[in-house]
C-alpha cells in the first residue's frame, strides 16, 4: 500500500531536520513513501529547513501556504495532494514518534482509520488534566468513542479526506468526521515524547474557548449530515 506522510508545521525550524531524517528511515519498511511537509506560514527558517531537507531526501516534498491559515487548513493542503493510497498525519514538534506508522499502517488492513492514543503521556502534569478533560467533554457532544483525540497521529485510507469538511478546527474531531461516515476506527497505543525543540502553539487557556467554538461547529455539521442522510435515504416499498 503506498502511503503518504502528511506533517503541517509552523515555526519548527530546530525540528524539521530531525524528524525528515526519521520519517525518511522509514522507506525500507515502506519503500513506496510519500513525505510532504506544509509550512503553514512560517515567519523563522522553517521553509528553508525544508528546502534543505528535499535535497537530502528523495520523496520528501515542501509545500508552502502563503499565509498561516491554521492546522486544518494546513493538513487538508497535503492530504489533497497526497499520492498515496493511505495517509499518515502526525504533528511535527517531534513528539510524535514515527516509528509507530509502519505498525500503525498494517492495522489498517480490516479498518477505515487507526488512531493512535498516547499511552505514556510526557507532557507537564496540567496539559495531562487539561487533556484528560477535554476528551471527557469532547466525547460527550461528539460520541466518537475515541479515548485521545489530542494525539495527532493517525493513518487512514485517503478517501476519507472527502469526510473532513473545510472549516477551521476540523483537525482536532478528525475521529467524530469518520464516525458520521460510518467508518471503521481502530485505536493503538503509541510512543509520546517530550518536546526538546521550539514552543507549544497552544495553552490550556488559549483552546478552551476555540475548542468549545468548535464544538458548536461540529454539531451544527453533525445535524445537517444526519439530516441529508434521512432525507436521502431509499424509501421502503
Amino acid at each position: 500500500m503506498r502511503l503518504s506522510v502528511v506533517v503541517p508545521v509552523y515555526n519548527e525550524a530546530e525540528n524539521i531536520p530531525i524528524l525528515a531524517a526519521e520519517l525518511a528511515a522509514l522507506q525500507p519498511a515502506i519503500p513506496d513513501l510519500e513525505i510532504l511537509l506544509v509550512d503553514d506560514g512560517s515567519t523563522d527558517a522553517t521553509w528553508p529547513c525544508i528546502q534543505e531537507a528535499e535535497r537530502h531526501h528523495p520523496g520528501l516534498r515542501g509545500i508552502r501556504c502563503p499565509a498561516n491559515r491554521g492546522q486544518t487548513s494546513a493538513m487538508l493542503t497535503g492530504m489533497r495532494v497526497a499520492r498515496g493510497d493511505a495517509i499518515a498525519l502526525i504533528d511535527g514538534d517531534l513528539q510524535n514518534d514515527p516509528k509507530d506508522i509502519p505498525r500503525m499502517l498494517d492495522e489498517l488492513k480490516d479498518c477505515d482509520a487507526v488512531c493512535g492514543y498516547r499511552a505514556k503521556r510526557r507532557d507537564t502534569w496540567s496539559r495531562r488534566i487539561a487533556s484528560r478533560l477535554g476528551n471527557r467533554i469532547r466525547n460527550w457532544v461528539t460520541r466518537d468513542g475515541v479515548r485521545d483525540t489530542g494525539c495527532s497521529l493517525k493513518v487512514l485510507r485517503a478517501a476519507l479526506v472527502w469526510d473532513v469538511p473545510p472549516v477551521d478546527g476540523a483537525h482536532r474531531f478528525l475521529p467524530a468526521y469518520f464516525r458520521l461516515h460510518g467508518r471503521r476506527i481502530k485505536e493503538v497505543p503509541v510512543n509520546h515524547r517530550p518536546r526538546q525543540h521550539g514552543t507549544s502553539k497552544y495553552t490550556n487557556w488559549m483552546r478552551l474557548p476555540k475548542t468549545a467554538f468548535d464544538l458548536i461547529g461540529f454539531t451544527w455539521y453533525r445535524k445537517r449530515i444526519l439530516k441529508h442522510l434521512a432525507t436521502n435515504a431509499p424509501q421502503s416499498l
